[in-house]
């Protein structure tokens, strides 16, 4: 029964509530201010948008390399591919989806490496990132280069960190739809979510690179963590299969480094956060439990290790932002 008394509360929390987000905002806008290496900070709670700020980098409105969170965008893209019957299933092999990208002189066992292996960063083989890029990106050949590695761990097994993984996972899917990475993003993501993706880097044989230096408009990253927030929906419309988020925000590997779990091309963290993380401090992130989206761009030509400037922005996630909500 609402008394008088309930009734006098609940109006004083409904006029409290502006001027509690004015506060929220207020410190965040204090701690982003002394976080030199970030770009912008973006929140979505609901459809509002609730805080929105770019005190460095090109605004909200430039295009961003995303960085390695393009092994996400390329996660999503493989669950379209899968139910649109052009990849068999998640466990579905190298020999069986695009056997003609596997080199003749590729280790043993690579034709035999799933999907799942290549999603999930336990393909098995030597990784291609860190100390490895460099080499690896100065190859004539990306994707024999990333196959004629030796296998270090049993693939399924071990996450091992490796752009060359989703390097071959998009050449997969390239091969599998008849379209480049580009056309797949702009057909499937692009244009149901009213964004842009302009081309980037091709490796010599012409393939897009498959997790690694696209580029988003910031506000776009943000419609993205609402799509993962949302269950595969965007604006009451069904743009990723029904099931597929699930599926990808299961714990499947554990980062040695961030001590994160890892499903599909996502991070998830303890705190509900399921995370795209690139190099120098980007980040495409939801957080169902709170009705959260947020988009972070960072400077990209600096560092983002766990124990540095991706730490505080996981500080900055699970305070500030979480009491956002």
């Amino acid at each position: 029964m609402t008394t008088r008394r309930t009734f006098l509360l609940a109006g004083s929390a409904a006029l409290a509530a502006p001027r509690l987000v004015r506060a929220q905002s207020g410190e965040l806008r204090s701690l982003i201010q002394g976080m030199p290496q970030l770009h912008s900070l973006q929140i979505a709670r609901g459809g509002d948008v609730i805080f929105a700020e770019a005190p460095r980098g090109g605004g909200l409105d430039a295009f961003a390399n995303i960085k390695s969170c393009s092994k996400s965008i390329v996660a999503l893209l493989l669950g379209v591919a899968i139910d649109r019957g052009e990849v068999p299933a998640v466990t579905a092999t190298l020999d069986q989806v695009t056997p003609g990208i596997v080199p003749p002189d590729a280790t043993e066992g690579v034709a035999d490496i799933t999907m799942e292996d290549l999603v999930t960063l336990r393909a098995g083989l030597e990784r291609t990132s860190g100390a490895n890029y460099g080499e690896w990106i100065n190859s004539r050949n990306w994707l024999a280069d990333a196959m004629t590695r030796p296998m270090v761990a049993a693939p399924g097994t071990r996450m091992l960190y490796s752009t060359g993984s989703t390097h071959i996972l998009g050449a997969a899917l390239t091969e599998a739809t008849g379209q480049s990475l580009l056309r797949q993003g702009r057909d499937r993501l692009g244009a149901p979510l009213g964004i842009e993706i302009p081309p980037w880097t091709r490796d010599p044989q012409g393939f897009y690179l498959g997790g690694n230096e696209m580029a988003l408009r910031p506000r776009d990253m943000l419609k993205i963590a609402m799509l993962l927030r949302d269950e595969g929906r965007y604006g009451g419309k069904r743009v990723i299969p029904e099931g597929w988020i699930a599926a990808s925000t299961e714990p499947r590997a554990r980062s040695p480094w961030s001590g994160l779990s890892y499903g599909y091309g996502w991070f998830l963290s303890s705190s509900g956060y399921v995370l795209g993380r690139g190099y120098g401090g980007q980040i495409i992130a939801a957080q169902p439990g709170r009705d959260l989206a947020v988009a972070i761009t960072s400077d990209p030509t600096l560092p983002a290790r766990s124990d540095g400037y991706f730490g505080q922005l996981m500080r900055l996630l699970d305070g500030p932002v979480l009491e956002a909500a």
